[in-house]
């Protein structure tokens, strides 16, 4: 039996939130919303699996022993990012420790087990490899405020949560995610949450990740409704998960197997596996033809057994067609990084650059055709928009028509975030995250969204996804021929588009 004590005194107030889970009492915290005092409870740092360090390392996740007495959940627990990741789009602290496989809770009603409100589970992104749960931006205050109970979650990362290694079990951060929503399902109640009304969301990689859970037969029974934020479609196919490991077991200097690895440091794998995914890093788009190409590198894996195939595939069959799905993508996720080679490429023709990249000569001309208005700000805004529309646009529109062919009871929603950031030019990757979760004071956002950004468009992408979780329906036509919401649009453009992808649509 554990024993978790030595409480901060801020969670010795008597009036501090105290619920009885399964494992054993923990105590959070009370805290504001707008200006309400005691509107939201916290609790961070709940384990919902053991420490995955020494012979659990390779491990799936197993279950936390109990604990005696109340053990104190008024920070933010373990992350498996490591140390400082330096400027990023979104602030997302690495909080050191080993019990890295642990949850956060943001409640209104802390301890009512009769409330059944609807739950949010929130995965982050990161590519797989970065990441952490511990971001300001992902606090659930503002879902609590419309009566959602949230939740957000740490899993393994890079290797050591996705690497393939022989003799341990697969996709363990994929294992991760199924003991967090097992763990969601067992003892939410106890934090005012419904088991049976819990939607799934996450942004990025975490897009891509609950894509995946969509199409796991074995997942279904876990949640009932999906969001996913500009995802990446990832499955990585079993012949490059074993070149990579081999790779990384090379560069390491072990055998590839299961204590070999386990011979290496988590943090000497991390700092090696971009080079095994990546030779050549000095160049960036040597990195950038590869995930055009083959996808991440380290993600979930189709390895026959907990992923027997592709997404697209099991959405094509059906897996998940029962379940309503809302999806979509900033405007330009990529094209601040082509920004910034904006003066060496203006001279460089953009059907040759388009070529560069691997698009074939008829579909370079109809896409380029599709998108004169994008074309006419230059080749590196072009190429920018490529990328952002191979790895994420066309995938809503590939996920959205597989669903209407797999002629499943549920509705897709789809939309775009047109908004365009005053300080990074574009409608970027991560933008529209602080407006998702309405939490524009958050430190970070100024540096993404400037010093005033729109509070009406907060209340309307929040809005959609509260009304979303609670009720079902994000509160715009559902997907048929292409509708598609757009958010922060030119207001010249309408907010409902008949088909809001179509300039993506010679790429699929």
């Amino acid at each position: 039996m554990t024993d978790p004590t030595a409480a901060p005194l801020a969670a010795a107030a008597a009036d501090a939130p105290v619920v009885e889970i399964d494992p054993g009492r923990v105590r959070g915290f009370w805290r504001g919303v707008d200006g309400e005092p005691e509107a939201s409870a916290a609790f961070l740092g709940i384990p919902f699996a053991q420490a995955p360090v020494g012979p659990l390392r390779f491990a799936a996740p197993v279950p936390p022993e109990p604990w005696d007495g109340v053990r104190e959940a008024v920070e933010y627990g373990a992350t498996a990012q490591r140390g400082d990741m330096g400027p990023t789009l979104i602030p997302e602290p690495s909080v050191p420790g080993e019990s890295t496989l642990n949850v956060n809770v943001f409640t209104p009603l802390p301890g009512d087990r009769a409330a059944a409100l609807p739950v949010l589970v929130y995965i982050h992104g990161g590519g797989y490899v970065a990441g952490s749960p511990a971001s300001p931006w992902y606090d659930g205050r503002a879902f609590n405020r419309d009566g959602v109970v949230t939740v957000t979650i740490s899993y393994r990362l890079g290797f050591d949560g996705f690497g393939h290694i022989a003799g341990a079990p697969s996709n363990r951060g994929v294992r991760d995610w199924l003991a967090a929503l097992e763990w969601v399902q067992a003892n939410i109640s106890a934090f005012g949450g419904d088991p049976a009304r819990v939607t799934i969301a996450g942004q990025s990689a975490g897009g891509g990740a609950v894509l995946t859970l969509l199409g796991m037969p074995t997942a279904q029974h876990l949640f009932h409704a999906v969001w996913a934020l500009s995802p990446a479609l990832s499955g990585v196919g079993a012949e490059r998960a074993r070149t990579l490991s081999a790779k990384l077991a090379n560069l390491a200097g072990v055998a590839p197997t299961r204590d070999g690895f386990a011979s290496v440091s988590e943090e000497r794998l991390h700092s090696l596996q971009e080079r095994a995914a990546n030779p050549n890093p000095q160049n960036p788009m040597a990195g950038v033809h590869t995930i055009l190409d083959e996808g991440l590198p380290w993600g979930p894996a189709i390895d026959g057994d907990l992923l027997p195939s592709s997404t697209m595939e099991a959405v094509r069959n059906g897996v998940g067609s029962d379940k309503p799905l809302v999806l979509g993508t900033t405007d330009d996720e990529f094209t601040m990084a082509t920004d910034s080679a904006r003066s060496k490429l203006r001279f460089v023709p953009v059907g040759l650059a388009l070529g560069r990249l691997g698009l074939p000569r008829e579909a370079r001309r109809a896409y380029l055709s599709a998108n004169g208005r994008q074309r006419r700000r230059g080749t590196a805004a072009m190429l920018g928009r490529y990328v952002t529309d191979h790895v994420f646009r066309s995938g809503v529109v590939r996920v959205a028509e597989a669903r209407i062919g797999a002629g499943g009871a549920a509705s897709t929603w789809a939309y775009r975030f047109s908004w365009a950031s005053p300080t990074r030019t574009w409608a970027l990757h991560c933008l529209d995250v602080p407006f998702w979760f309405d939490c524009l004071a958050a430190p970070g956002v100024t540096e993404i969204a400037g010093d005033s950004p729109p509070r009406s468009l907060a209340a309307e992408l929040h809005g959609s996804a509260a009304a979303y979780v609670r009720d079902g329906d994000p509160g715009w036509t559902p997907w048929a021929r292409g509708e598609t919401r757009v958010f922060g649009g030119d207001p010249s453009t309408p907010e409902l588009l008949a088909d809001g992808y179509a300039s993506v649509r010679p790429l699929v």
